[in-house]
């Protein structure tokens, strides 16, 4: 039998192209009758749709959704007049007048929604918090008991939240009349969004901002493409001033503001199994002031960071391919958390070499106030590595190292560490309030040099305050770390670790404030002092003597050893300076160890021989210097203290009793 005459002589290369066409446009035709059928049933499917989405809200949120009118237009939009969600119980959450919507019809049939035009107006978003509780408690994410112990993979998750919102981003968007509102017990701020707008990459909003302190009008412009997952946008206050960041000072009394600032998003991807997330950020004349902070306004005149950030199976990373710039100093840094078998706290900084100079006048106003007007020479650079284990806490590792090439100060600041060397006046700052001069030198008959104190109490404060005083460079490394592990543990701030290198410079150049600036300023100040042979360890221990409170409006041993023993500093016995040993640590509370007959109680005699055993223990006395050791008898003006306040005494516990070995 002859095959069809249209098929005679047909090349068989011809014979696949003609059944690949075929199946081509049955493919074609599939389709248009699947968007057919969906375009005929569209109206029936869609109310099926808001049923069962005002059913999820109330099931899993407890929220009802009302939506007044649905329906389409065009062939791929929708319109909504009137979207209220409000929480059972609660203020409403969201309201809007008007929505239209344009959907990506082939994200639609994958099971994706991905917008291409958005037109919403007349509403608002509203966060309360009040005496009912707070009105999105129920969208807040919750704990599934049944998954506790299944770990988070943060590269997965991020990426699946990214890709989720940048679909939810339309190329084409107008927001106009919409409003952000926050009321935290009565703490309210309001941002009103007048006009915001992105058309052909273009994006450009208004906002008016109005809280119980303040009113401003922003501006953000730039350029943003969700469907390539890249932006480029500038904050900026169309009125003149700063622009002040709201909420914060109402509810955390952190009063910040700022010229300018920019976000710029490179690149978001995926890789081998690894979410990578870069661009850069820079804010310019960034204010800040906060009790905690600082005493006054703490100002970065510009910071710019190129950001690298890396999302693993089990680990958040800031690479060490990222970049901080303030002002003229750049740092390399690297930080990291992972929650794996344990987790995992990690930062290392790398400060390449640059001028000393640059570096002190990069520092931020405000928070380096003892630092003005100092001038330096040479170069340094600087690196730090810390890495805390919670299954092994006390392996931390804390390397902070400082290379110098002809660092040399040539004029100091406000904190003029010189003047140690010489006749100086002290005064004590406490609750801001300056205390009386004290002249340290050999004009005040009270000054004590350090070849008149008895040795005993010499040795007996090193062996409390700082053991390794004489070898260490202004701070004990290994304490150091234990004050880090002590701090993360309680999570405040609950031991220091303090050396009386530090103490001393708290006590001549600094005040008592417990603020990020004036520990910062210590360190700093220490390591100048230890490690520039500014002073030498017998001078620094000497002015120490001289300038520490020992009671209430007591100052330096001369006077201590009058107020307490009616005695010159070197005929002290060795109880006598146990005593004065144990009292520096909380000065005006000394009358509380004693007794309604003016002896010792039995906690401060018991932490008194412990400090003998210390001392023997390390060579400091020997078996002779115990063998009269009698009571002490206060016979100064502190005893008329004992007499009034023993009474009143607070519970004291006995058993915080400190080996002071390090």
């Amino acid at each position: 039998m002859s095959p069809p005459f249209y098929l005679v002589n047909q090349h068989p290369m011809n014979l696949n192209k003609a059944k690949i066409r075929n199946y081509a446009i049955g493919v074609v035709g599939f389709l248009l009758l699947l968007l057919c059928l969906v375009f005929i049933f569209r109206d029936a499917l869609l109310q099926k749709a808001v049923a069962q989405l005002k059913h999820k809200f109330d099931r899993e949120y407890h929220s009802q959704l009302t939506l007044n009118k649905i329906g389409f237009k065009g062939l791929s939009g929708v319109e909504i007049d009137q979207l209220i969600l409000v929480p059972k119980g609660a203020d409403t959450l969201v309201s809007i007048g008007h929505i239209e919507a344009k959907i990506s019809l082939w994200h639609l049939l994958i099971a994706q929604i991905q917008l291409d035009e958005l037109l919403a107006k007349e509403g608002f978003v509203q966060l309360v918090k009040n005496k009912r509780g707070r009105n999105f408690d129920a969208f807040m994410p919750k704990k599934d008991s049944s998954a506790a112990e299944e770990k988070t993979n943060y590269a997965k998750a991020v990426n699946r939240l990214l890709t989720r919102i940048l679909r939810l981003v339309p190329t084409d968007m107008a927001l106009l009349k919409l409003s952000l509102r926050l009321d935290d017990m009565g703490k309210k701020a309001q941002l009103d969004l007048g006009n915001l707008t992105l058309k052909d990459q273009s994006f450009n909003a208004g906002i008016r901002v109005q809280t119980n302190t303040f009113s401003q009008r922003w501006q953000i412009a730039g350029t943003a493409n969700p469907r390539d997952q890249q932006a480029d946008l500038r904050f900026f206050n169309q009125d003149t001033g700063k622009i002040r960041v709201p909420y914060l000072d109402e509810r955390f009394g952190l009063k910040a503001s700022f010229d300018s600032i920019r976000l710029k998003v490179d690149n978001i991807e995926m890789s081998g199994g690894e979410l990578h997330v870069d661009g850069l950020s820079s804010i310019t004349n960034l204010t800040v002031n906060h009790s905690k902070i600082a005493s006054k306004d703490v100002v970065i005149r510009q910071a710019v960071v190129d950001f690298n950030l890396l999302f693993g199976k089990r680990f958040i990373a800031l690479d060490s391919s990222s970049t901080i710039q303030l002002n003229k100093i750049k740092v390399k840094p690297y930080l990291s958390y992972t929650n794996d078998e344990e987790k995992i706290y990690a930062l290392k900084i790398n400060i390449p070499q640059m001028k000393a100079q640059d570096f002190i006048g990069s520092l931020p106003n405000g928070l380096f106030t003892h630092f003005e007007g100092m001038e330096a020479s040479g170069n340094f650079d600087y690196v730090l590595n810390f890495e805390y284990h919670t299954k092994n806490p006390r392996g931390l590792i804390f390397d902070s190292q400082l290379h110098k090439d002809h660092l040399k100060i040539m004029k100091y600041g406000q904190a003029n560490l010189g003047k140690l060397n010489g006749e100086f006046e002290y005064r004590a700052l406490i609750k801001n309030q300056r205390q009386r001069p004290i002249l340290v030198g050999v004009a005040n008959p009270n000054y004590v040099p350090l070849s008149e104190l008895s040795p005993y109490l010499q040795k007996a404060v090193l062996t409390t305050e700082d053991p390794s005083f004489f070898s260490h460079h202004g701070f004990i490394a290994e304490a150091f770390k234990q004050s880090i592990v002590k701090n993360i543990r309680t999570k405040k701030f609950s031991r220091g670790g303090s050396t009386i290198s530090m103490q001393l410079i708290k006590n001549a150049f600094l005040t008592r404030e417990k603020t990020l600036s004036r520990k910062l300023e210590e360190i700093l100040l220490v390591y100048l002092l230890e490690n520039n042979r500014i002073v030498s360890k017998s001078r620094m221990l000497e002015v120490y003597f001289n300038i520490i409170e020992w009671g209430p409006d007591v100052y330096g041993i001369g006077e201590a050893s009058r107020f307490y023993f009616q005695k010159n500093p070197k005929d002290l016995t060795l109880n006598e300076c146990l005593f004065l040993a144990n009292v520096i640590p909380s000065p005006k509370k000394f009358m509380y160890q004693f007794d309604g007959e003016g002896n010792l109680k039995s906690f401060a005699k018991r932490r008194d021989q412990q400090l003998t055993r210390l001392l023997f223990r390390r060579g400091w006395i020997t078996s002779d210097d115990t063998l009269y050791n009698p009571s002490i008898k206060i016979t100064g003006a502190a005893q008329f203290s004992i007499k009034k306040d023993t009474l009143s005494a607070p519970v004291i516990d006995t058993t915080a009793v400190e080996d002071f070995e390090f």
